[in-house]
């Protein structure tokens, strides 16, 4: 009784509302002691265009035990029912609130279907429910993060599960089966990161499986990602839960879109597009892993997988020792201007928690933003506020600002300088033996050794007239452990605009 009274609290009250405006449709109406044991269709008109569904619904005279489950049916049948344990429901594409079908959003005739369990005599309860019809890419229901504010958030944007093809040992210690999702996220939460994104490849299977898991971790933003696999490189897209055409190759080999394509629809979508593992080869040792997308606008791609932890440990002990994507990312910064780096661990094994790379977490890219929330990591990312901890390490830092006269600027922005000589002010936390590099685009600038823990430290390089890219990184026993991102300075040139100012 205690278990069914909580739940009927859920719709104690008119719930706040989910989205920041008014709801589309409101529906609301009466039950009396006439409605007890009764069915009642409520019909309504989902509108073309609409991305997914949300209803908000609450019922007063609870304390009376007054009880009214809810259904909902489309133009073609049942899509579930969630009794009266949920206010909040969620019906989409590719995800929707446990007890609810994802599927298509078919314009039309849709219904709610209430049943009244229970309503005693001479009781008459008021129900309503706000009705959103979500268009592409509006945001539904604020996550449980929300709301922790400003700061460094530490995650990994490339893991893999049983919903593609990650894989791990049963209990028993069997050959390996798929491994299902939670565990994933498990690892993930128990070392300490703020944020994941599954990337199952090619798949949307897994949105459902995040948003019923969200609750359960409520200090872990559960991003909706993809890996989009090509013949011509593999890239994530994250934030992102529609499904989107990945057939890129010519039409004559049965393509269906190209990768300007698919970069447009995912930032219509508020999505993040990020190049996977560029250093791999793309051959019979990893089919289509390196980047050699034709015709591809460098505009269009948000960040690049500098450290991906799987290319560094070895994919299947198929590849192994092509650790670098770095200067593939210096080499696109130099052609094509400003793009964040990032680093992951390419994870397909949930339950491997040892301190090798490639395990969850190991590495992560920690990003500054303004509250645990995708928009916000969204906003971070893209302004290249972000660095790679290889090791993953919480508490490891490293982050920079520039000055030339009143021009300043910080890690992932664009200095003009008034002259050749720039002051960096760099601001790192790394172990005891480790040392700070300085790097112009490949050139190796400056050296020091770091005395370990929290420093601030100041250089000041000569720069000769030109574009820099002036990056950092932190080695112990000549690996590198923290990477920053780059900031460009422009000595003796006119202003340019970058995306990352």
């Amino acid at each position: 009784m205690r278990r069914l009274l909580a739940a009927l609290l859920l719709i104690v009250a008119a719930p706040s509302a989910a989205v920041d405006r008014p709801p589309d449709t409101l529906l609301s109406g009466q039950i009396s002691r006439a409605d007890h044991q009764s069915y009642r269709e409520v019909p309504f008109t989902l509108p073309p265009g609409t991305d997914r569904l949300l209803v908000e619904l609450s019922l007063d005279h609870l304390e009376q035990r007054t009880v009214m489950d809810v259904g909902v049916a489309d133009p073609n049948g049942f899509r579930g029912a969630s009794g009266s344990n949920k206010r909040r429901i969620l019906i989409g594409e590719t995800e929707a609130t446990p007890s609810y079908l994802p599927g298509a959003m078919a314009a039309g005739p849709w219904k709610l279907i209430l049943a009244v369990p229970n309503i005693r005599e001479g009781v008459t309860a008021n129900w309503q429910a706000r009705l959103w019809f979500l268009k592409p890419g509006e945001p539904d229901e604020a996550p449980p993060t929300a709301g922790r504010g400003p700061g460094w958030y530490r995650g990994d944007m490339h893991l893999h599960s049983a919903h593609s093809d990650g894989s791990c040992a049963p209990e028993g210690g069997a050959p390996k089966v798929p491994c299902p999702l939670f565990l994933t996220l498990q690892t993930a939460s128990a070392r300490g990161l703020d944020f994941v994104s599954l990337t199952e490849h090619n798949s949307v299977s897994h949105h459902s499986t995040l948003r019923e898991a969200q609750p359960y971790f409520p200090k872990l933003l559960l991003i909706p990602g993809r890996e989009i696999t090509t013949f011509f490189g593999h890239f994530n897209i994250h934030g992102v839960t529609r499904p989107i055409d990945f057939r890129i190759a010519p039409a004559e080999k049965g393509g269906t879109t190209s990768f300007n394509a698919v970069a447009d629809e995912v930032h219509r979508l508020g999505g993040l597009l990020v190049i996977n593992h560029p250093a791999m080869p793309s051959d019979e040792r990893c089919m289509g892993c390196g980047w050699t997308m034709p015709g591809a606008d460098p505009t269009k791609v948000d960040a690049i997988e500098t450290v991906n932890g799987g290319a560094i440990a070895g994919v299947d002990n198929r590849v192994a020792g092509l650790v670098d994507g770095t200067p593939f990312w210096a080499g696109w910064l130099a052609a094509n201007g400003p793009v964040t780096a990032i680093g992951a661990s390419d994870n397909h094994d949930g339950t491997a928690r040892d301190d090798r790379l490639g395990t969850i977490g190991r590495p992560a890219t920690v990003v500054l933003a303004g509250d645990l929330t995708w928009p916000a990591l969204r906003e971070g990312l893209k302004k290249g506020r972000a660095f790679i901890d290889a090791e993953g390490v919480p508490g490891r830092h490293l982050d920079f600002t520039a000055t030339s006269g009143k021009a300043q600027a910080v890690m992932g922005g664009t200095l003009q300088a008034s002259s050749g000589t720039v002051r960096l002010s760099i601001d790192v936390d790394a172990p005891v033996g480790s040392r700070l590099r300085l790097f112009d685009g490949r050139t190796l600038l400056s050296e020091q050794p770091l005395a370990g823990g929290r420093q601030q430290l100041a250089l000041s390089p000569e720069l000769a007239p030109g574009r820099h890219q002036l990056r950092l990184d932190v080695v112990r026993d000549g690996q590198p452990i923290l990477l920053s991102n780059a900031l460009l300075v422009d000595s003796g040139r006119s202003k340019k605009s970058s995306p990352h100012n």
